[in-house]
């Protein structure tokens, strides 16, 4: 073995050795980490939960089913789990040769959210609605593939040890990969799926060794372009209301404020332990708009207390963690790059999620990573653990 590119053990071998590796002793069961896929699948088991508690009795939208969502749910994270296992099985270097499709693929599917296959969900145009009550939201999987594409193209000449580190032309080109995407994501308008990419593309950057000028020039823009739009009237009305109920909580409680100040009046009456599952008044009366989704965290506040609230932040932090740990082993930028484009990616996922039911972050629409319903978002963080298994299953030995 001389290094990353002709990594071949006992039962691991190279891709053609097909699903035999899979099963093979010192293969997966080995080199899997599994505090990572544990905690993922306990987040995903927790939000079945709360997602039953939230939409049980919610007739007007679960068709007079009560278990509609909870089995959606399920199915949902068992698809994301399968698509976790392939990628797992196809490989990140697999998918590095074949990012220009996957690519392709992603701006194409959100240019059509803007002809008149994109519905609109929440003030959002970004849907696509697929027929049989099920939809999907291309701008999930752009997240991956802006990881992807900018990690290929900032680690291709340092993996290959033709540079220490990406140049400034490299930068521009991943800048620019980035930002197609992105600009068609701020037309539909999707605000919370820009902002997740931003820190997706400054984690990134920090990541691959580039130089500092243009983090601290991206931060420099990105201010600037935010009070341009401002200024400029770019954002929706609606986007702008929740930015100034965020500031100004009690400027419109029955309107604009309204989701914030229940999701706090939720999260504060369940104290240490909640009220119990299927007890909390505020999910039972269904005062809290949107509790399956973007409010699944208040759920778990009301009717599990602090213990249940601080169990799901824990066991997020576990998978922070273990992605943080793969991100620093791993021997090639490419593997490296990729794994912090995740972390950044879940850590300012998850707090914006949870800092807005507490309302010390603005109400953006994001959903909490593998607790909230929703098949697109589902199947994106599951794909994305499928790439943190597959750099540390395929790192050296001595790693």
């Amino acid at each position: 073995m001389t290094g990353a590119n002709s990594f071949s053990v006992s039962g691991y071998g190279p891709r053609r050795a097909g699903w035999t590796r899979v099963f093979a002793r010192d293969s997966l069961a080995r080199r899997l980490d599994w505090p990572i896929l544990l905690a993922a699948l306990a987040l995903s088991a927790i939000g079945s939960v709360l997602v039953f508690s939230a939409t049980r009795n919610r007739t007007e939208i679960n068709q007079g089913d009560p278990y509609y969502f909870l089995l959606r749910h399920i199915l949902n994270t068992g698809i994301g789990f399968a698509l976790m296992i392939g990628t797992v099985w196809i490989g990140h270097r697999t998918l590095r040769t074949a990012v220009p499709l996957l690519y392709g693929a992603s701006v194409f599917l959100i240019l059509m959210v803007l002809t008149p296959l994109g519905t609109t969900v929440n003030g959002a145009h970004s849907w696509i609605v697929l027929g049989g009550g099920f939809s999907l939201q291309p701008s999930e999987f752009v997240k991956i593939t802006i990881i992807l594409g900018m990690a290929m193209l900032l680690a291709a000449r340092v993996d290959a040890g033709d540079k220490p580190y990406p140049d400034h032309r490299t930068v521009l080109q991943a800048l620019g990969l980035a930002a197609v995407p992105m600009l068609i994501v701020m037309l539909m308008p999707d605000l919370g799926s820009v902002m997740v990419m931003v820190i997706i593309v400054l984690g990134v950057l920090l990541a691959s060794g580039a130089s500092n000028r243009w983090v601290f020039g991206l931060l420099g823009a990105g201010a600037a372009g935010a009070i341009a739009m401002w200024q400029l009237h770019v954002l929706d009305e609606y986007q702008i209301a929740r930015f100034a109920a965020f500031a100004n909580p009690s400027l419109d409680p029955a309107g604009v404020g309204y989701n914030t100040n229940q999701a706090r009046i939720a999260i504060g009456s369940g104290g240490l332990t909640g009220a119990g599952l299927f007890h909390g008044s505020q999910t039972t009366g269904q005062f809290v708009p949107e509790q399956q989704t973007d409010f699944v965290f208040t759920v778990a506040g009301e009717e599990l207390g602090f213990v249940g609230a601080i169990l799901i932040v824990l066991l997020l932090g576990v998978v922070l963690w273990r992605a943080c740990r793969i991100a620093r082993e791993t021997t090639e930028l490419y593997g490296t790059i990729v794994a912090a484009g995740i972390v950044a990616w879940f850590a300012f996922q998850s707090f914006e999620n949870i800092g807005m039911t507490l309302g010390i972050m603005p109400v953006t629409g994001l959903p909490l990573p593998f607790v909230s319903y929703g098949g697109s978002s589902m199947f994106s963080v599951w794909v994305a653990v499928g790439l943190l298994q597959s750099i540390r299953v395929q790192r050296p030995m001595s790693a």
